[in-house]
């Protein structure tokens, strides 16, 4: 880093990189997977991405925070509520998404489809 404009950057996009999960890096360590940022025309900091999995439980420790308590303390339709915001950000895309989220509610997998059948019914 040389100058306070490009900390200002770096300090900008950290909050979006953690909320993501992702990891910044000195742009020379960056690998072929990662994505450099750049700031006035030099390359300023690299972010390393997480793996879909890991940025899965990661949304769930956010949705825990946000919530005040452990997800499956949630009433049903709170879960519901949870199941319709994780479908609209791609969870269950990810591999073994649907048992994640089931582990992280505390019901069963049935329940979450069931979750996700309502709402396509309604």
């Amino acid at each position: 880093m040389t100058g306070t404009g490009e900390e200002a950057f770096i300090a900008a996009v950290k909050p979006l990189v953690d909320a993501m999960g992702g990891e910044l890096l000195p742009p020379d360590e960056a690998g072929a997977d990662d994505v450099v940022l750049s700031w006035e025309g030099a390359a300023a900091v690299a972010v390393r991405l997480p793996q879909l999995a890991d940025s899965l439980d990661h949304i769930l420790a956010a949705l825990e925070r946000r919530k005040g308590m452990p997800l499956a303390d949630l009433d049903r339709r709170a879960k519901q509520e949870v199941v319709r915001g994780l479908e609209a950000r791609g969870a269950f895309a990810v591999r073994h998404g649907v048992e994640t989220v089931a582990g992280a509610l505390g019901v069963s997998r049935f329940t979450v489809y069931n979750y996700l059948n309502r709402e396509k019914g309604a």
